[in-house]
C-alpha cells in the first residue's frame, strides 16, 4: 500500500501543472464560464496576437528591403596571375578577412531601420569558353576585398564590370534565348563537412606536377563551351548568425557550432555509457561519460569535429546554363548538374539537386507544360541575377512550397522553393572557389602575364 500511495505522490509532484489545469477547466464547466472565457477573452487575445505577429513581419520586411534597395553592389573581376604557387589556403585566409563581416546590431538598427548583414557572391563564369572569376559585393566592402585579395595574391589583378547576366534579357518563347538552372542542398545535417582541399592534400603544398586540384574539373568544362552557350555558378555567402533552440528549455539557443556539436552526440548515441560514481549514485551529474567510437566512424568524427574550428558562413548554392537556342547543348546543361561531385564524401556529405527549373521538380505525378518550365527557367534567371537567398520577396514568402503543399500548389502559378541555405566553413568554400595552380594550362583562363607595379617613389622629378 505504501508503494502505491509513493507512486501517486510522485505522479502528482510531476504533473502538478496539468492537474492544476484540469482542476480549473473543471470548475470553468461546472459553472458555465467556458463559453464566456472562450468567447469574451481567448478569442480576441488570439486575434491580437495574431494580427500584431503579421504586422511586425511585414514591418520588418518592408524596412529591411527599404534598406537592401539603398545598398550600392559593384561586380570584381579577378585575373588571378600567371603562375599560382599558393594552395587554396590562401584563398581561406582572403574569405576569412575580407568577407567575415561579423557584427552585433542594436535594436533600432535592426528593427526600426532594416540593417541587414552583407552577402557576398562568389562566381565562376564561362562566357562561349571564356572563364572568369568573379566576386559581387557592396562597394562600402570593395577596398577591403582588394587589399586582402593583393594580400594573397599580389600579381592578381582586379577590375570593375558590368554584370554579365544582364546580357540575357528573359527566357520566353519570344526571346533568343534557352536556360535551365539548379540550387544544392546537402545529403545530410550540415554538420557533416564536404571533402575540402586537405583531403586533396593541397594543404601540404606538393610540387606542381603532383596536384590534384578539385576545381580543375570545374574550370575545363566551363572552357569547353561553344559559341552562343554560357555556364554561370554562385556560391552566396554571410556569416552565420542562425540561432538553433536548446532542446529542453524554453528560451536558451545556441548558434551553429554547438548545433553541429548536438549532432556528433547523436551519432554517437549508440557507442554512449554512462557510468554511475559508486559514491554518489543516486547523483547523475557525479557520472562519468565513456564514448568508444567505432573505426567506420573515426574520419567521420573527426571531420565533424575538425569543421567547427573555422569560422562558417551561411550558403546558398545556384547554377545556371543558358545559350542561344540554335546553340543549345542538352549534354552541358546535363554535366553542369555534376560540378560538385567531387567534394563528395560518402561517409559524410555531398550535395545534391535541388529546386530545377525542369517538370521533376514541380510535375511529381502529373508532367507540367513547357511554358511553365520556361516560366521557372525564367524565375531562377532573375534570382540569379539578384543573388538572392538571404531575403526573399513577399511574394516568395507567401507562394512558396512550405504555405502551399501539394496537391493545392497546383492550383497557384509554380509556387516557389524556400530558398534553401546551410553552414559551410571557410575552409569548404576556398575548396570550391579558389584560383587553379599552373598544371591547369586552360588558353580560355584569363592570367595576369606579369606583375603590374606602380614606379618607385624615389625617382628623381
Amino acid at each position: 500500500m505504501s508503494e502505491f500511495l509513493e507512486a501517486i505522490e510522485k505522479g502528482i509532484i510531476k504533473y502538478w501543472k496539468w492537474l492544476v489545469l484540469l482542476i480549473i477547466i473543471y470548475f470553468l464547466w461546472r459553472y458555465d464560464l467556458l463559453y464566456g472565457l472562450f468567447v469574451h477573452i481567448l478569442f480576441p487575445l488570439i486575434g491580437v496576437v495574431l494580427l500584431g505577429k503579421v504586422a511586425w513581419i511585414l514591418w520588418v520586411h518592408y524596412i529591411q528591403q527599404d534598406f537592401i534597395s539603398g545598398i550600392d553592389f559593384v561586380l570584381l573581376e579577378i585575373i588571378p596571375p600567371r603562375d599560382v604557387l599558393r594552395s587554396p589556403k590562401a584563398m581561406e585566409l582572403f574569405l576569412t578577412n575580407a568577407l567575415y563581416h561579423w557584427s552585433n546590431k542594436g535594436g533600432k538598427e535592426e528593427y526600426w531601420q532594416g540593417a541587414v548583414w552583407f552577402w557576398f557572391s562568389l562566381e565562376i563564369v564561362s562566357i562561349e569558353g571564356q572563364v572568369h572569376f568573379y566576386i559581387r559585393t557592396p562597394t562600402r566592402v570593395r577596398g577591403l576585398i582588394e587589399t586582402q585579395m593583393y594580400a594573397q595574391y599580389p600579381q592578381a589583378q582586379i577590375k570593375e564590370v558590368e554584370d554579365y547576366t544582364l546580357a540575357v534579357d528573359e527566357i520566353s518563347p519570344k526571346s533568343a534565348w534557352n536556360g535551365w538552372g539548379c540550387e544544392f542542398k546537402l545529403d545530410r545535417h550540415f554538420a557533416y563537412p564536404l571533402k575540402t582541399y586537405t583531403d586533396f592534400g593541397l594543404d601540404k603544398d606538393p610540387k606542381e606536377e603532383f596536384k590534384v586540384d578539385p576545381i580543375s574539373p570545374v574550370v575545363e568544362l566551363f572552357g569547353s563551351l561553344q559559341k552562343g552557350e554560357q555556364m554561370w555558378a554562385q556560391i552566396i555567402i554571410t556569416p552565420s548568425k542562425r540561432l538553433y533552440h536548446t532542446h529542453g528549455t524554453w528560451f536558451k539557443h545556441h548558434d551553429w557550432v554547438a548545433e553541429a556539436r548536438v549532432e556528433v552526440e547523436k551519432l554517437l548515441k549508440r557507442f554512449t555509457r554512462t557510468n554511475p560514481n559508486p559514491f554518489h549514485k543516486d547523483d547523475p551529474s557525479k557520472a562519468s561519460v565513456e564514448m568508444r567510437v567505432p573505426a567506420f566512424l573515426d574520419g567521420t568524427v573527426k571531420g565533424m569535429s575538425a569543421k567547427t574550428s573555422k569560422v562558417g558562413f551561411e550558403t546558398g548554392i545556384r547554377v545556371y546554363y543558358v545559350a542561344k537556342k540554335e546553340a543549345w547543348n542538352m549534354s552541358n546543361r546535363r554535366n553542369l548538374r555534376l560540378i560538385w561531385r567531387q567534394y563528395a564524401k560518402p561517409d559524410s556529405n555531398q550535395l545534391n539537386r535541388h529546386n530545377s527549373t525542369q517538370g521533376d521538380a514541380f510535375g511529381g505525378v502529373f508532367t507540367i507544360s513547357s511554358k511553365s518550365v520556361m516560366i521557372l527557367a525564367n524565375r531562377m534567371l532573375k534570382e540569379y541575377r539578384e543573388r538572392a537567398f538571404f531575403h526573399d520577396s513577399l511574394r516568395q514568402k507567401i507562394f512558396s512550397k512550405r504555405t502551399i503543399p501539394w496537391p493545392l500548389s497546383s492550383m497557384f502559378h509554380p509556387v516557389y522553393f524556400h530558398e534553401l541555405t546551410y553552414v559551410l566553413n571557410v575552409e569548404e568554400i576556398a575548396t570550391m572557389w579558389h584560383f587553379p595552380g599552373q598544371i591547369l594550362k586552360v588558353p580560355t583562363l584569363e592570367r595576369i602575364e606579369s606583375k603590374e607595379a606602380s614606379p618607385p617613389t624615389n625617382l628623381p622629378t
